[in-house]
């Protein structure tokens, strides 16, 4: 199968464990005020590659990822789900560790076999949560999270894939302790949970805005500080650790 391509980055350090053979797939079909990829919002974009092309690059530089594996990521991955599945089932014969970053948006609560084969070849996903308030993701992305936070649940407790969870800390939007506290409680519901991951806002994808002349909605905000996002990170931990309090009071 051929899949759209936007880029790869063939030594990753920060899309999963270890170093990583990363593929950006384009398409994305939400529209998240901070993102920093507009370019790869539209589908049927950049080069059209193979899922023979994908791994046999992969190969070329086989021996840096021994601790690693492939991460697909993007643009929203799932988008493009018949091609993503066949690459991961084909690096899985290859014994090749698979991790998905999603925000989950192309999930679909009545038709969870739409993944089964996907979830079956995946061993990591790094899930992308804008917001736990519902109104407040519209706002934020242009969807609901319905869909996302059952996409958590689905592939976490039933499917039993461990899950890192990855939140940006913008200001004015994910910034309020009660929120985050309300994200960690919901998280913490997740039996597969292994990390979290606050990350603070930065506007180095401006300059593609005006590359792209697309209006840049945050032009006014100000990047968020790596001390700021751990005092979010802390926040949301206490979130968790309440709801694992409650759990374990509620099974007495």
């Amino acid at each position: 199968m051929q899949g759209y391509i936007h880029s790869i980055e063939t030594f990753g350090t920060v899309d999963g464990p270890g170093i990583r053979f990363v593929i950006f797939f384009q398409g994305c079909p939400m529209r998240c005020l901070y993102c920093h990829n507009p370019d790869t919002w539209e589908l049927h974009r950049n080069q059209l590659m193979s899922t023979q092309e994908l791994l046999a690059q992969y190969e070329k530089n086989k021996a840096f990822y021994h601790n690693g594996g492939i991460t697909a990521t993007g643009g929203e991955p799932m988008l493009q789900l018949d091609f993503l599945t066949e690459l991961f089932t084909l690096a899985k014969e290859k014994n090749i560790h698979t991790c998905l970053d999603t925000s989950g948006i192309c999930f679909h609560p009545d038709h969870p076999e739409q993944v089964e084969n996907l979830l079956a070849v995946t061993d990591l996903i790094m899930l992308d949560i804008k917001h736990i308030d519902d109104t407040r993701h519209k706002a934020l992305t242009g969807h609901s999270n319905r869909n996302i936070l059952a996409f958590a649940e689905y592939a976490g407790n039933e499917k039993n894939i461990p899950l890192w969870i990855r939140h940006v800390i913008l200001p004015e939007w994910t910034d309020n302790p009660e929120e985050q506290f309300q994200l960690g409680w919901f998280i913490g519901g997740l039996k597969t949970l292994k990390a979290i991951d606050c990350l603070p806002y930065h506007d180095m994808g401006k300059q593609k805005y005006q590359e792209l002349h697309l209006p840049y909605a945050l032009e006014n905000t100000k990047p968020v500080s790596q001390e700021t996002a751990a005092q979010a990170r802390e926040q949301i931990l206490k979130g968790v650790k309440k709801r694992l309090l409650d759990d374990r009071n509620a099974q007495k």
